[in-house]
């Protein structure tokens, strides 16, 4: 039976895990984060959020060392939970790295008719009130199919862009700063808060996990893992894509706040660049984020495109779903029809436009939520020494409480009725898919 390439080391999976965390929502949604927590609503948020994570980066850390297994969390419930829980759990978190991808789509056609407002015409249609531009649309087609045919060549392809990108968008973040830090006063932070400070800092901690959703992506490719990679790398890559991934939102919502004052910039579409470009008069830092926007998106649309393509693949393996989604491409050593299918959905997805990006933040906030609990609590089952049932039981306490916050009324931000269509919609796609499954081999 053909298996996958094993050609990942430490680096690659720190640029998968990072990357599939950090796209363009700091570009796009910058002006939504500070009105849901103003400037330092939002950093707390997001500080308190990575910090609270790493209980959860732990559990995956140890279940990947124990079980290399691209299912993921559909393989790590297996070990204590019926068949039917394992799946659906694993396709919760399909939903939290596919979504990704046609919301990525989307972005990089909004992103690009900043840069060239003339994209917006041609109009198609509408989709909640919202336009659907042919030129936005084919940038969208174009960038998907990119990627797919990359990934469909070969896992090293895929990491060497990622890594490439990664490194770059790390770098311009430092100038971006040293810009901030600069030209920015601390005066434009006040108020710290859009409203009390609590409910400040919950808006913005709901919203966490989706934006967090990727340091868990390395799990899904730890079968690709070079044969001289250790198992004790993959907690590290987890727990550095964390840090720094919390780190890159904090000092993000930070830099904004400090170089330009955060009120005037709700409601405005990418917020952080005009920020910069009120503060200086100039329109060369814009141009700079604009870079780093794009690179960001790369890497994130490619992070979770390789991630959501592995579960699928797994998925059509264990014959959870058609078993057609298990095949592996003889010469690239790829799960080629799995990528063939994200391809396929990305596409589908990216029809609806920009009424498509907020919705999707929510709800894939709450997917990836249930995924963390589900991985946590079977990981306290089978576990018995005693501290690592506290530190696994801290995951699941954090996990629990942000999986609760969007789906009960009684929090601010909870699920809306489109929310819940939406969520609905992608349970129904699962049991079809289940219900339709061969019982052939690949």
């Amino acid at each position: 039976m053909t298996t996958l390439a094993r050609k990942l080391r430490l680096a690659d999976y720190f640029a998968l895990a990072f990357g599939t965390m950090v796209g363009v929502g700091w570009l796009v949604l910058m002006d939504d984060w500070l009105g849901r927590g103003g400037p330092l609503g939002a950093i707390l948020g997001f500080a308190l959020g990575g910090i609270l994570l790493l209980p959860v980066g732990y559990v995956y850390g140890q279940w990947v060392e124990r079980l290399p297994d691209a299912a993921g969390e559909a393989a790590y419930t297996a070990q204590v939970f019926p068949p039917l829980v394992s799946y659906f759990t694993g396709w919760m978190m399909l939903l939290a790295y596919f979504i990704v991808c046609p919301w990525e789509a989307v972005a990089v056609g909004k992103l690009a008719a900043y840069i060239f407002p003339s994209l917006n015409s041609l109009e198609l249609y509408r989709v909640a009130g919202q336009p659907v531009f042919l030129p936005r649309l084919a940038l969208g087609v174009g960038l998907t199919i990119f990627l797919a045919v990359l990934n469909y060549r070969g896992i090293r392809l895929s990491a060497s862009f990622q890594n490439w990108t990664t490194g770059t968008v790390l770098l311009l973040f430092v100038v971006l700063l040293g810009i901030s830090g600069a030209r920015g006063s601390p005066a434009n932070f006040h108020p710290a808060f859009s409203g009390t400070p609590l409910i400040s800092i919950l808006l913005t901690l709901q919203i966490v996990p989706y934006f967090m959703t990727g340091f868990e992506s390395a799990p899904k490719a730890a079968e690709e893992a070079h044969p001289g990679f250790p198992s004790t790398g993959f907690f590290r890559a987890i727990v550095m894509a964390l840090l720094v991934g919390a780190g890159f939102y904090v000092l993000a919502v930070a830099a904004v706040a400090y170089i330009s004052p955060w009120q005037g910039l709700i409601g405005k579409r990418f917020a952080t660049a005009i920020a910069f470009e009120q503060a200086l008069g100039a329109q060369w830092p814009v141009r700079l984020i604009l870079i780093m926007a794009l690179l960001g998106l790369f890497q994130c649309f490619n992070g979770n495109f390789v991630a959501s393509s592995r579960l699928l693949f797994a998925y059509g393996r264990r014959r959870s779903i058609p078993s057609i989604f298990g095949k592996v491409h003889e010469k690239f050593l790829t799960p080629n029809i799995a990528i063939l299918g994200i391809t396929a959905g990305t596409l589908i997805g990216l029809l609806l436009g920009d009424a498509l990006l907020v919705p999707v933040t929510e709800v894939g906030s709450m997917a990836s939520a249930l995924g963390w609990f589900a991985a946590c609590l079977s990981f306290w089952i089978v576990e018995k020494r005693a501290a690592m049932r506290i530190v696994t039981g801290l995951g699941i306490v954090v996990s629990l409480l942000l999986f609760l916050m969007k789906v009960l009324p009684v929090f601010p931000g909870h699920f809306s009725p489109s929310r819940w269509i939406a969520f609905g919609a992608w349970v129904v796609l699962g049991i079809l898919l289940h219900l339709g499954r061969s019982a052939r081999t690949v």
